[in-house]
């Protein structure tokens, strides 16, 4: 196989991704390729991914439990810290159960590996997350997708199915930053045999999850929690069939039980609401600035701020032109994104100064005239 050719048409089409090195902690202010930045691409919304408070839990959970787990879950790898997040996680989402995974994507694959046998079909929001449509094809599943958040497009959908089904959405979308109407989802698939699969990666820790009745709700744990790992939660039934079925959970090792213990304190602190309220601010301040400077940035009340450019290379170069001046801002291209809607992807974090966005989008409107 020639894999030159293959990465010389990526490159060609502006559409080769490279990695830049991190040479400091995550943060707002960070260190990149050795240059002093402003980061306005991380996951990590609620600032909490170097907050000392996490970090002496971390510190003390390594010091009691060690570097690794030594073994998955069903083994000897499963620590008291690993249950008493689980019960905090089922706590802190309303359900009966919680069950640990190391990571969304993995959550993902998992629920869809335990539910092989048990649903004969699946529709999808057209801009779920890549784990959810690698998931329905694990499951052997044609990939049935309804118009983004439409619901007339979903039940049309659904009206065609028999027997029992899955509905799956993200819940805030990780590209458009928009947010799945859950209730009205739940509204259409009452009363029929479907089940609702929420995936709350970019939501968790920063609005109040909406969970209907017997429905799967799966979060991530390394955004807005500052940390690693992922969590579905559910019916105790549910999550009990999940350890006996999901083979992502069976055959991984479990989570470092350290982490568990930094995770109680992220809990702890995204229970206290400081730091959503400080991102709110920002989340709004944002906005209030772009559209006094008359950038067409898309709707979104989430961390999540897409500005569509559309050219890949034209999105790589204000990207470039930003890194220069400071800001660390990256271009989403194809296939993350759909051909012809190139971005660039703002995220808002609650540790940034209205000082510092004012200042980005002022080089943004610089750099897009």
């Amino acid at each position: 196989m020639n894999f030159s050719n293959k990465i010389s048409d990526l490159e060609k089409n502006h559409l080769l991704r490279s990695r830049r090195i991190a040479n400091s902690a995550q943060g707002t202010k960070m260190k990149i390729d050795n240059k002093d930045i402003i980061n306005f691409c991380s996951n990590d919304y609620l600032s909490l991914a170097n907050h000392p408070k996490i970090k002496e839990a971390l510190v003390q959970g390594v010091e009691k439990y060690g570097a690794g787990s030594g073994a998955s879950h069903l083994v000897s790898g499963h620590s008291e810290s690993h249950n008493l997040l689980e019960e905090s996680l089922a706590e802190f989402t309303g359900q009966e159960s919680a069950l640990l995974f190391s990571s969304g994507y993995s959550a993902n694959l998992g629920i869809f590996s335990a539910l092989r046998d048990e649903i004969e079909w699946s529709v999808q929001d057209k801009l779920n997350h890549a784990s959810l449509i690698d998931g329905c094809r694990l499951v052997g599943l044609p990939i049935q997708r309804y118009h983004h958040n439409n619901l007339e497009s979903l039940a049309n959908k659904i009206k065609k199915q028999s027997g029992p089904g899955l509905v799956v959405t993200d819940n805030v979308f990780s590209m458009d930053g928009d947010r799945a109407n859950i209730q009205g989802i739940a509204k259409i698939i009452d009363k029929s045999n479907t089940t609702l699969m929420q995936d709350d990666a970019h939501g968790f820790g920063i609005f109040d999850p909406i969970i209907p009745k017997h429905s799967i709700y799966m979060a991530t744990l390394g955004k807005a929690a500052g940390v690693m790992g992922a969590f579905v939660s559910g019916d105790k039934d549910f999550i009990e069939f999940l350890i006996q079925k999901s083979r992502p959970y069976t055959y991984t090792t479990a989570l470092p039980a350290s982490l568990c213990h930094a995770l109680q304190k992220s809990l702890e602190l995204i229970s206290q609401g400081e730091q959503q309220e400080k991102l709110i601010n920002n989340i709004q301040h944002f906005r209030s600035m772009a559209g006094q400077l008359g950038l067409s940035f898309e709707e979104s009340n989430s961390a999540i701020q897409p500005l569509i450019i559309g050219s890949s290379s034209k999105a790589l170069l204000i990207s470039d032109v930003l890194f220069k001046e400071g800001f660390f801002v990256s271009a989403i291209r194809p296939p993350t994104v759909p051909p012809n809607s190139a971005r660039l992807r703002f995220t808002v974090a609650a540790n940034h100064t209205l000082k510092q966005i004012d200042a980005l989008l002022e080089k943004v409107n610089d750099a897009m005239a």
